[in-house]
Order: structure tokens, then sequence, then C-alpha cells
């Protein structure tokens, strides 16, 4: 199934991405941000279980934020896995 998510409080704005039936992460992308980490970070979580990616993303900053783009891309995640 296809998701998107408006991010809160980072430079990124949106996030795409899609969970398979087995909540297997494919096809993320995001809207603004910092594009090489970003792809980076869509690199490394396809194909990955989206609870899995949750435990290790939940809770990472950037700089003197409360939140980062991974930060809200498992909050997009755990919001889709409810």
């Amino acid at each position: 199934m296809k998701y998107e998510y408006n991010m809160h409080g980072t430079c990124a704005v949106k996030v795409y991405y899609e969970l398979d039936e087995e909540n297997k992460i494919h096809n993320v992308s995001f809207v603004g941000g910092c594009n090489g980490n970003l792809k980076a970070i869509s690199k490394l979580v396809e194909g990955q279980d989206a609870s899995k990616i949750i435990s290790i993303l939940e809770g990472n900053t950037c700089r003197t934020k409360n939140t980062s783009c991974a930060d809200q891309f498992s909050k997009a995640l755990k919001e889709s896995i409810k």
C-alpha cells in the first residue's frame, strides 16, 4: 500500500513510501531535506521490516531540533502499521 506523510520540524516536508503485506518498506522518497542523506536512508531501509526501522530511527535528532527526518519517517511508519 502507498503512503504519504507530511513531516514536521524538518527540512524535508514530505515522505512517500510503500509497505507490502508483510510490512516491508519499499520505494521511499523524500521531498526537500538533505538530498544525499535522505537517498541513503531510502536505500538502507529498502526491503526492511517497518518495526525494525522504527526501533532504529525513532528518537534521532538533528542539531538543536528534537526531531529529524529519520525520526519523522519512524513516526510515519508507526502510523502506517497500527
